[in-house]
């Protein structure tokens, strides 16, 4: 998707440890315009599925994940990580390793609201070793979910998630994908 492709070239900053930093317009402060694009892309791309539920990861998946919804005029729901008192027992759960933070979570569904009766689209912020991928798979697999599609707005293609989940056979569709981070700045892979 260009126009996520030159957001990221502007405003994204590349760190050490290869991770890419754009909390200014993708999950810290968010660009609603951006948001409204991404999902109706992800609704392009889907729209061809009997799609009835977007599931996603909270936090940063969230508002792609709403938007996407909207369009495909389905419920959205997000996988938990906190705990909460509110939260029942009654649920699917997974544990995923997030990089970024370099910790564990226990994620969480609350068993009706991922149905054997629903199609899922899966949509999160980034894909690179895939692990909290892995953990909205298994949720849908617990709960026999059929997963028709996986959405990702950044993909760093250099780590294996993607090629690992594409070669299961999901069918995954990334609107930026990076090749690599070179002396500071983002290659992307066209």
């Amino acid at each position: 998707m260009k126009l996520l492709e030159e957001m990221i070239e502007k405003h994204g900053r590349v760190l050490s440890g290869n991770i890419l930093k754009v909390d200014s317009f993708l999950n810290h402060q968010v660009d609603p315009n951006l948001f409204m694009k991404m999902g109706e892309d992800f609704y392009e791309k889907f729209k061809d599925k009997k799609i009835t539920k977007v599931l996603t990861l909270e936090v940063s998946g969230i508002g792609i994940a709403l938007t996407t919804a909207f369009f495909f005029k389905v419920p959205m729901v997000f996988a938990k990580k906190i705990a909460s008192k509110t939260l029942v027992d009654d649920a699917w759960k997974s544990t995923v390793y997030s990089f970024t933070k370099d910790r564990e979570y226990e994620i969480r569904v609350e068993k009706k609201y991922l149905t054997q009766d629903d199609n899922v689209l899966i949509i999160d912020d980034f894909l690179a070793n895939g692990k909290a991928l892995g953990g909205l798979i298994d949720l849908c697999n617990q709960s026999g979910a059929k997963i028709e599609g996986i959405g990702i707005a950044i993909e760093k293609a250099f780590q294996e998630g993607g090629r690992l989940y594409r070669e299961k056979g999901y069918e995954v569709y990334s609107q930026a994908m990076i090749k690599e981070f070179k002396d500071g700045n983002v290659v992307f892979e066209r």
